[in-house]
């Protein structure tokens, strides 16, 4: 790490801290040149394979943005869908893996929206599964009533 005062190629680790989120490692440096400090912020990428077969970086405003959509005129609060993002985040990392596919990304966000709404998941599921018409609403419906009737034995 070099030194952003001084540009001396050698610096001190004084202290390192976990971010709040768990995804972050906040280090405190300082220079034996110049002996000014400063902080790093480091944290591991998570990439994302698209269908077109491009790749970018894990934006978790993607995904509250992606769902805020499916959410609109519900019931659902800002830190509803901050929390939302951070577990579709959490559980993608979980995976291990430093690039996931897109589909993966939409499968992690399914299952936190059906707890959360299940108008908003019928909403997202209808265009992240690319539904084509009225009998894949009532098979996405019959799955939830199916799943709800487990839950309540």
């Amino acid at each position: 790490m070099h030194c952003p005062f001084c540009q001396n190629s050698e610096t001190k680790v004084v202290d390192t801290r976990i971010s709040d989120d768990g995804f972050a490692i906040r280090r405190r440096r300082e220079c034996p040149k110049c002996g000014r400090r400063f902080t790093t912020v480091e944290t591991a990428s998570l990439m994302v394979l698209k269908r077109s077969g491009n790749a970018e970086a894990f934006n978790r405003d993607k995904v509250i943005s992606g769902v805020r959509k499916a959410c609109q005129g519900r019931p659902i609060n800002e830190d509803d869908l901050k929390a939302l993002g951070q577990k579709v985040e959490e559980d993608l990392r979980s995976l291990g893996a430093a690039q996931v596919d897109s589909d993966e990304v939409g499968r992690a966000i399914l299952k936190p929206l059906r707890k959360l709404d299940e108008v908003a998941y019928l909403r997202f599921a209808s265009v992240y599964q690319n539904f084509n018409g009225l009998t894949d609403f009532e098979h996405a419906i019959e799955e939830l009533r199916s799943e709800d009737n487990a839950e309540q034995d």
